[in-house]
């Protein structure tokens, strides 16, 4: 399943991937679309520096609750100072999650402090 407030990217999303469930809304409201708890969630993209400030609570929250005991959810952002992984392992605690591994890129690089972007790796507890 996918979802995006953008019915531009929605669109390109939907034509490289026409088998996935696809649902125009927001992060924080994507919860309503999918009954049961799915072994994981991605959030790819930058989502978590896109959403509403403010919001990045309600959407880890929103996410977690969709993701059954054990599940993971895999989170990649850039850290321009917009959210910073202090402010994100907060988040994700807060919402059930415990941190499980930390990468600089999607093919896996290792993380060093300081770096600029990050995926990161959180169970549900």
């Amino acid at each position: 399943m996918g979802v995006d407030v953008d019915p531009a990217l929605l669109d390109r999303a939907r034509a490289k991937a026409p088998d996935l469930d696809w649902h125009l809304g927001d992060s924080p409201a994507a919860g309503r679309h999918r009954a049961g708890a799915v072994r994981g969630r991605r959030l790819a993209g930058n989502v978590m520096i896109f959403v509403a400030r403010g919001t990045e609570d309600a959407v880890l929250t929103t996410v977690a609750s969709r993701v059954a005991p054990g599940g993971l959810v895999i989170a990649g952002f850039q850290l321009t100072g917009r959210l910073t992984l202090d402010e994100y392992d907060t988040a994700a605690t807060a919402a059930g999650l415990a941190p499980v591994d930390r990468f600089a890129t999607w093919d896996r690089a290792p993380f060093l402090e300081g770096g600029d972007y990050v995926v990161t790796v959180d169970s549900k507890r």
